[in-house]
């Protein structure tokens, strides 16, 4: 009976003590393993950046070079087929660009990948191959149409990296790089979309099929409502968190300046005006005094014979 009760107390305690130490092993491991895991985050950014003259040189850097001039190898050729093959202005238009732009390009790239001492590739990759291909088996109206959308859709893909790049970089000579393709493949864009031709609406599903599907789904719009009112101008209301200075309790230097000056010359003023009233006094009084003598010598004369 003692031994039969020994094993079940025995058996009972070992499970939740053996449940117990499975959990907090559990819980350990991943803290453990992750802690200690190379490969992601700034290991990586740190294991694969080199030194240089100009800054750090991260791999996405050397992977945007590369694309530069792989850019160029497919995209200037295009350009100068749609120079002679395109029916519209535009399209030959777009060429044109195309063509002056991976020429500016391409020059920036090669002198870059010079003096950060990287190799470049001097053959376009198979996708960009093929793109080539099938422009080169399109005619007419569909060259233009086939030329417009390949152009369009591999110039936005490449748009996002650009920006990326430009963000992120700590490298001066790939920061001004990526300047410098900012601005070529934003022209491209919209030399493209200047043609009329391109499919917005397949743009938009590629780059959906293209992209990771969100955790959750978002709220479908709602449904059409009544017109709305006219817009109301809304003025802001001032923030009672914020006061006027103190009030001024006497006035600045220069206005007691220009007030003393003013009283000055308002006293000089009646000083003057008074003066001008006493000479107009004593000339009255002489011409007073002056007719008085007349009218005495004229009565004199009277009482002469």
């Amino acid at each position: 009976m003692r031994s039969i009760n020994s094993r079940g107390l025995f058996s009972g305690t070992g499970l939740i003590i053996t449940g117990l130490a499975a959990t907090l092993v559990a819980l350990i491991f991943p803290i453990w393993s992750y802690a200690d895991r190379s490969g992601t985050g700034v290991d990586t950014l740190n294991a694969e950046t080199v030194s240089t003259r100009y800054g750090p040189l991260s791999a996405l850097d050397r992977e945007f070079i590369t694309k530069v001039r792989l850019a160029g190898l497919w995209e200037l050729p295009a350009g100068q087929q749609a120079e002679e093959r395109g029916t519209t202005r535009a399209v030959k238009t777009a060429g044109e660009h195309l063509v002056e732009g991976h020429t500016f390009l391409d020059a920036r790239v090669r002198d870059v990948a010079s003096q950060l001492g990287l190799a470049l590739p001097n053959q376009p990759n198979a996708q960009q191959q093929g793109w080539l291909d099938t422009l080169s088996a399109a005619r007419g109206g569909d060259y233009d149409m086939q030329f417009a959308n390949i152009l369009r859709k591999a110039h936005g893909k490449v748009f996002g990296l650009v920006a990326q790049i430009r963000a992120n970089t700590r490298n001066s000579l790939v920061r001004d790089l990526a300047d410098d393709a900012n601005t070529t493949v934003l022209d491209h864009i919209e030399v493209l979309e200047a043609t009329g031709l391109v499919d917005f609406d397949a743009l938009a599903r590629d780059a959906a099929a293209a992209s990771t599907p969100p955790l959750t789904k978002s709220p479908a719009p709602p449904g059409p409502t009544d017109s709305p009112s006219r817009p109301v101008p809304v003025s802001p209301s001032p923030s009672p968190t914020y006061s006027l200075p103190p009030p001024a309790t006497s006035p600045p230097p220069e206005e007691g300046k220009e007030e003393s000056k003013e009283a000055g010359e308002s006293k000089g003023a009646k000083e003057s005006e008074a003066s001008a009233e006493s000479g107009n006094d004593d000339e009255s009084s002489q011409a007073s005094k002056g007719e008085g003598e007349g009218e005495g010598a004229d009565r004199s004369q009277d009482k002469k014979p």
